[in-house]
């Protein structure tokens, strides 16, 4: 099987899910663990108003720290145009743009309709082009929504194409709010490569709110996708589900694909090691993941070996 990316996003979806800000000095120890451990890829933060969101607030600083680090690929997210410009500015790699396949989502979580949207989305893709960084828009809420419930495939195609049309080089499926099981992820991965070619969707982000995170992954590499979103330790998650865990565990999604024989280039005891980062920074801050608690099987180092 295709060799497999595991893209950490842990630094911006998870710290933006919970209140306390953890200190920058705590953020780039983190991404130099983790790079050390052989991820190739973070999203380092969010390009969005400090008043909003002040746990991103050193964002741009942590784009120039992660910028050192030989072989890693740093992302942020940005939420509009205006956003793309800082990120720009700042020097990532590459960039991802949240578009939500609920308008009413949309609404709520970014204060624009489908429509602007899109327009957002065609502006920051002419900023990336002349920039020349990488531009990704991410399908969010295109397995269900906690405002309307199911999202129709007919829409999620729809907008796909129109992301696609506006500038998007790449698009992931998100399930935002931890909805998808793994018929829908193999039903909606397979269409959605239909409407827009094999090659334009790539990643998959995931949610472990019930528990079908791991499981989703595998219906997505099952239909050819290559990248998987995950948190360390799951931190941060869905807020409409209080308690719950959210992201999609590294550590454990490591384990597995090691485990299967499938090529990610992480060493999981070292990653393993990382997690204490995060408990001495944010003592307290509920963690997940069965790896860590378990450890790996006694045979692990022959699984990875085949």
């Amino acid at each position: 099987m295709t060799a497999i990316l595991v893209s950490e996003v842990g630094p911006r979806d998870g710290l933006q899910s919970i209140d306390r800000v953890m200190p920058l000095e705590a953020k780039k120890a983190w991404i130099a663990a983790e790079a050390a451990a052989g991820v190739r890829e973070i999203e380092v933060g969010s390009f969005v108003p400090p008043s909003l969101l002040p746990q991103m607030a050193d964002t741009a600083a942590l784009v120039e720290f992660a910028r050192t680090i030989p072989g890693l690929n740093v992302v942020a997210l940005v939420p509009n145009a205006k956003g793309a410009a800082r990120a720009v500015q700042a020097g990532v790699h590459a960039m991802s743009i949240p578009f939500s396949m609920s308008e009413t989502h949309s609404l709520r979580n970014v204060r624009k309709d489908h429509p602007a949207m899109l327009a957002e989305i065609a502006e920051a893709a002419c900023i990336a082009k002349d920039a020349g960084v990488h531009f990704a828009v991410g399908l969010a809420t295109a397995f269900g929504c906690t405002i309307e419930g199911a999202v129709p495939e007919a829409t999620v195609l729809r907008l796909a194409e129109a992301a696609v049309a506006a500038g998007a080089q790449e698009l992931s499926l998100s399930d935002t709010t931890g909805y998808a099981d793994p018929a829908q992820v193999k039903r909606l991965v397979r269409a959605v490569k239909a409407a827009v070619g094999g090659d334009m969707l790539t990643t998959l982000h995931l949610h472990n709110t019930r528990g079908l995170g791991l499981a989703n992954a595998l219906a997505g590499l099952d239909e050819g996708i290559t990248t998987i979103d995950a948190s360390l330790g799951g931190l941060g998650g869905c807020p409409y589900a209080p308690g719950a865990s959210g992201n999609l565990v590294t550590e454990d999604l490591v384990l597995m694909l090691n485990s299967m024989g499938i090529e990610t280039g992480i060493d999981l005891d070292k990653l393993l090691a990382v997690r204490g980062i995060l408990e001495q920074a944010l003592p307290g801050e509920p963690l997940y993941g069965f790896t860590p608690l378990a450890g790996p099987m006694l045979d692990y180092p022959e699984r990875i070996a085949r």
